[in-house]
């Protein structure tokens, strides 16, 4: 069959028309949306370098910890050396309440408060400077408590739990990853404390201490426990100056490492001869198991109160240390928040 000039042009004119797709070029001066992403999209303000560290940590190894690990390596000083190590050149500042405390409190589900349902082996009648009035109670715990029901402890009132984590530059509680765990799988706030060894270096103790606690965002502030030990194998006691100067070594490199303020723990006797009217910016938790620490502690502000050794509470055989908040619940909720 022969096809006239005319019907042949029509038919070439089709064929060219029909190679032009639609998924080609022109679709993307068209406007469709490209399937391709980058990481710039974002518009969150970019972090500091250290802020940028812990909430890396935070969410790319969570629960990480360091217990045969390296030191971190973040804790570089350039400044003078005190007994060895290197002192911080400039004083940290201090964990500052943000001008509006709700809009970040608000985004952080607020724990339940369980009323204390504690006993005391040996009660004290604290009249009516009860600890009983304060609204939110806890413990501290450590080997000597043993194996612990968590959850149970925590419906009887301890809301939060400070756990002894080290002691002087070389001993690790041995309870203290369980307990740090199964403090927090049962809802309880958490923090670690270390016992300070008088007669090992502050930067020793505190590397030790960094390398054993993990740096998570949702813990207390840690604390240093700080009083005289008749039972340890340091007999050294410091001048006060000396003291001093160790304590704040020690807290100026956990205050760098964790981001907040460490807390100061003591019992009457030390306070009397080393801490009377010092560290003024600091959070104190004050053992005062007869008397209302205002009468132990004259003109001293307090966080915490330790206020028996002899609590006795379901879940946990034998005696514990009973401690308090100094605050209303909302007080409580603030601080946690805040910190």
């Amino acid at each position: 069959m022969r096809f006239s000039a005319v019907p042949a042009i029509i038919l070439a004119g089709l064929l060219v028309a029909g190679c032009t797709s639609s998924s080609g070029p022109e679709s993307l001066v068209a406007g469709l949306p490209s399937k391709e992403t980058t990481s710039s999209v974002g518009q969150a303000p970019v972090p500091t370098a250290d802020v940028g560290d812990v909430i890396a940590q935070a969410e790319n190894h969570p629960e990480q910890l360091a217990w045969a690990g390296q030191i971190p390596q973040s804790q570089a000083f350039e400044s003078v050396t005190t007994e060895g190590m290197a002192v911080p050149a400039e004083r940290p500042v201090a964990m500052i309440m943000p001008e509006n405390p709700t809009s970040g409190a608000s985004r952080i589900r607020r724990a339940q408060i369980y009323g204390r349902q504690f006993r005391d082996a040996h009660p004290i009648n604290f009249g009516k400077a009860s600890p009983r009035k304060l609204a939110v109670h806890g413990v501290d715990v450590s080997r000597w408590q043993g194996e612990m029901d968590w959850a149970r402890l925590r419906t009887q009132g301890a809301n939060f739990a400070y756990i002894k984590a080290t002691d002087g530059g070389d001993h690790l509680d041995p309870m203290f990853k369980t307990n740090w765990k199964r403090a927090k799988d049962a809802g309880l706030k958490r923090g670690a404390y270390h016992f300070f060894y008088w007669c090992r270096t502050a930067g020793e103790q505190a590397d030790w201490f960094i390398r054993n606690v993990p740096r998570d965002p949702d813990a207390l502030p840690p604390v240093i426990d700080v009083e005289y030990n008749g039972e340890s194998s340091c007999k050294y006691r410091l001048s006060r100056a000396k003291a001093i100067e160790k304590m704040q070594v020690f807290m100026d490199k956990l205050e760098r490492h964790y981001g907040k303020r460490p807390v100061i723990y003591t019992a009457p006797d030390f306070y009397r001869d080393n801490l009377t009217g010092e560290f003024k910016d600091y959070p104190f938790w004050l053992r005062s198991v007869a008397a209302h620490p205002s009468e132990v502690y004259p003109g001293r502000k307090w966080l915490f109160w330790q206020y028996s050794g002899s609590g006795l509470s379901h879940g946990v055989e034998g005696r514990i240390d009973l401690n308090v908040f100094r605050g209303s619940e909302a007080d409580w909720h603030d601080w946690v928040a805040r910190n």
